[in-house]
């Protein structure tokens, strides 16, 4: 049964066989050349192969068999690497140690004046079992290479250790002596293979533990679903839940699937699907995602995604996919390892002839032979960056940060522009309606809340909401109809409505006026103007006010100390940009742009050589999403958005951006270092053991540890931390946007905005005690916003309700608040 990306057919193998990059480039050869492949992609650190096209599943798995290697779907690999017997994957490694043990400590006895030689006849009885049984998977596999017209890691230990073997017990047979006893190299072939097979021991558990991110979140998938239906609940497998089932959530239990919250309200820990660190509260009307774990209450949600449609899903084909495609930076590898093998045997040959004629040791000349072929192993340069790109991927995934593909990951460490979206990406993008002027501002009111009927702009839902508010009932409106970048239109009363910008008034010949304070205060201004036959005019105008998020102004601060430059783009008026730019203290501002115009933006920031990085979550933001460099979207924002960019943003948090800058900038250096220490212990490594300077036992353990040491430098960036966001610029940063009012009270207060406070709270230590607080405050002011931030005892809250009723009912849940600002 094949595997298929729902999104881009593909098809996934599970390769056995692969030992090094010169596998890796055979046996995607062996796939390009199948009928019907289109393309072919091989990760030798998850020992898988992305192919793209019409070619069926047996066809592909024929085609790799006969480049030498196994193949197989993935849902018929194990979890751990197969051992015959059910032995441990340790025991080959354990067993090879014991019989070459014995052959080493002569070595270790000489400088000590021990002489513990074994005789000949024992020697090749330990050395024989650990050639022929133990290391009979080098000549299986080298065999088939040689089979298939080509060279692998394989076929130079078996070429190397049987050479050794073989003029071991040449000697022996012979009887030639020295000392007494015949100079045998047992030793040297024995070793090389423990150590070889100790390397691919310790290799293999490291890349076990690269893919230790995509476990975790194949871990959030429960096994079952409980549902409720006709009145009772019932357990199902989870490939059995439909949309539109009633899920019931219990504490402790992790959400199936995507749905909608009908009954109920809790706290959900999503942190590691979007990196949130803090429980989420949840009550009827809000949306969960599956594989959140619930907290403390009850949940009844309608499923209204499952299966490979739910965000889970979604996130781990996201990861998946990104760990299968190749970043550029390979392609030079590629190159390498198409020509290494058969170089090394040249070298090796080159290597016994020359000490051979030269010297007339042949016996030497054999030695320093079988150090080439064994240091001269690929497998460094095969790991070297999908190790790197898979635990960054990983690291990246764990906090908020989804990476489409290897390229976006590589060409995001050079960028040195980041382009902000406005609305939405920088402010909350929930805008509120500040004032209402005209001649009657209630027919204003309502002649608007008709025109935005039906429409889901933000700024439309702060109409509607001030016209519910004031218990308007706006007229019936026909032919309604958005005007891209200028506002809306709509027939009233057999009248013509506009509601729009200065573009749009300009275009119907009409002066726009009286905003000019609204912008200065950086606000966005709406004009409502009437056409009844042949003349218009203005009838008044509409202020909106919006609020910076509150990690904006530490973004901005963090790219800059990054050297990356922010640009805001925005289809907003020049004031209300220019106030955002000078309250997050961004220099280039490109305001009133239209959304077909913003691609052009980025187009030009390219073409003065600048690498560009675009964050926006709208539909209009794709085509620059697609334009620029690398995308990055908002979680939560346009789906078109999210296909359009290389980089989702789980959290609509603008930090993310610098973190995967971050992240971008330090797996790119892991895969240089991998790189160079690959290249570099090749070309220091073979001519030492071309000129007789290292002896086939160190060879082999240089190059045991060149692999393992590659892995493990990637795993360092385990240790990766998303930065924390400055919250303590977030009040300055409102306060420049939203300043006081002329009578001296907050904006927010005067205009109906919700207030934010901050408080000091001794005591909590856990996420319990975090859901006790949010649900004290809760339970003054069920909408109000909660957030908590445990090492510093900070408590963020959004709420109408009186200050001194939050604080009283924190401390009567045991929590007693230290200090309170209004921020």
């Amino acid at each position: 049964m094949n595997q298929k990306n729902e999104q881009t057919d593909n098809i996934v193998l599970v390769i056995d066989g692969m030992t090094c990059a010169s596998c890796v480039a055979r046996v995607e050869r062996a796939l390009q050349a199948a009928p019907g492949v289109n393309a072919a992609s091989v990760n030798l650190a998850t020992e898988k192969a992305t192919v793209s096209g019409a070619a069926s599943l047996e066809a592909l798995i024929a085609a790799v068999r006969a480049a030498g290697y196994e193949a197989r779907a993935p849902q018929a690999a194990a979890t751990t690497p197969p051992t015959a017997g059910g032995r441990p994957a340790w025991w080959p490694v354990a067993a090879a140690m014991l019989l070459s043990l014995p052959l080493v400590l002569p070595m270790l006895g000489q400088p000590f004046g021990l002489d513990l030689m074994l005789p000949g006849w024992l020697q090749l009885l330990l050395a024989t079992p650990v050639q022929f049984w133990l290391g009979a998977r080098f000549y299986r596999a080298g065999w088939k290479a040689v089979r298939a017209g080509s060279g692998n890691m394989d076929l130079l230990v078996a070429l190397g250790t049987s050479a050794a073997y073989g003029l071991s017990l040449y000697l022996l047979l012979a009887g030639n002596r020295s000392h007494g006893e015949a100079h045998l190299y047992f030793e040297s072939s024995a070793m090389v293979i423990t150590l070889v097979l100790l390397g691919k021991w310790l290799e293999g558990r490291a890349k076990r533990q690269t893919v230790q991110a995509l476990a975790a979140l194949e871990g959030l998938r429960p096994a079952e679903a409980l549902v409720r239906r006709d009145g009772s609940d019932r357990r199902i497998a989870l490939d059995a839940l439909r949309v539109g089932d009633l899920m019931v959530i219990l504490p402790g239990a992790r959400v199936p699937a995507d749905g909608v919250v009908r009954e109920g309200a809790s706290h959900l820990d999503e942190s590691l699907l979007t990196g949130e660190s803090l429980p989420v509260a949840k009550e009827p009307g809000a949306r969960v995602t599956g594989g959140a774990l619930n907290a403390d209450g009850v949940l009844l949600a309608e499923a209204t995604a499952v299966g490979a449609a739910a965000t889970l899903a979604q996130i781990i084909r996201m990861v998946e996919d990104a760990q299968a495609v190749k970043a550029p930076i390979q392609r030079l590898v590629d190159r390498v390892s198409a020509v290494f093998v058969p170089a090394v045997l040249v070298l090796a040959l080159a290597t016994l002839l020359g000490w051979g004629l030269f010297d007339g040791d042949w016996q030497a000349a054999l030695l320093n032979a079988v150090a080439v072929l064994v240091i001269a192993c690929p497998c460094a340069l095969g790991l070297a960056t999908p190790a790197a790109i898979m635990v960054g991927t990983g690291a990246a995934a764990r906090h908020g940060i989804l990476i489409k593909d290897a390229e976006a990951l590589e060409t995001a460490h050079a960028v040195d522009v980041v382009v902000f979206d406005k609305t939405g990406t920088l402010t909350e993008g929930r805008p509120q309606l500040t004032a209402v002027e005209g001649d009657d501002p209630r027919r204003v009111l309502a002649l608007a809340a008709a025109l935005q009927a039906y429409s889901v702009h933000p700024l439309a839902r702060a109409v509607l909401d001030a016209a519910r508010a004031q218990g308007l009932a706006p007229p019936s409106a026909t032919a309604a109809r958005a005007l891209p970048g200028r506002g809306v239109q709509a027939e009233i009363d057999g009248a013509t409505i506009v509601l729009g910008n200065r573009r749009l008034m300009d275009e119907l010949g009409l002066a726009a006026e009286g905003g000019a304070g609204h912008q200065a205060r950086g606000h966005t201004v709406s004009w409502l103007a009437e056409r009844r036959g042949g003349t218009a005019r203005i009838l008044g105008l509409l202020a909106f006010g919006d609020r910076l998020k509150p990690g904006a102004a530490s973004a901005i601060a963090r790219l800059k100390a990054q050297g990356v430059t922010p640009v805001l783009l925005s289809g907003d008026n020049r004031a209300a940009a220019g106030a955002v730019a000078m309250a997050l203290g961004i220099q280039r501002v490109h305001a009133e742009v239209l959304p077909a115009d913003k691609a052009d933006v980025v187009q030009a920031l390219r073409a003065e050589g600048r690498r560009v990085a675009m964050i926006g979550d709208g539909i209009n933001d794709a085509p620059a999403l697609a334009a620029a460099d690398v995308g990055m979207a908002m979680a939560g924002g346009a789906d078109l958005a999210m296909h359009s960019a290389g980089i989702t943003l789980m959290r609509g948090d603008p930090g993310l951006a610098s973190d995967a800058l971050d992240i971008s900038r330090r797996t790119y250096r892991k895969i240089r270092q991998n790189l160079g220490w690959a290249f570099i212990y090749n070309v220091v490594g073979l001519p030492l053991a071309a000129l007789g300077l290292l002896n086939p036992v160190l060879a082999g353990a240089a190059m045991a540890l060149s692999s393992v040491s590659v892995v493990a430098n990637a795993l360092l960036l385990r240790r990766w931390r998303s930065a924390a966001s400055d919250v303590e610029a977030a009040p300055l940063a409102r306060q420049l946007i939203d300043p006081m009012s002329t009578n001296g009270t907050p904006a927010s207060h005067a205009t109906g905005e919700t207030p934010m406070y901050e408080l000091t709270v001794e005591g909590m230590s856990c996420q319990h005690c975090v859901g006790r607080v949010t649900k004290s405050v809760q339970a003054v002011d069920a909408d109000a916003r909660v957030a908590i931030d445990l090492p510093t005892s900070k408590v963020r809250i959004d709420s109408q309700a009186d200050l001194g009723r939050i604080v009283a009912a924190i401390d009567a849940a045991g929590y007693p608040v230290t200090a309170q600002a209004a921020a």
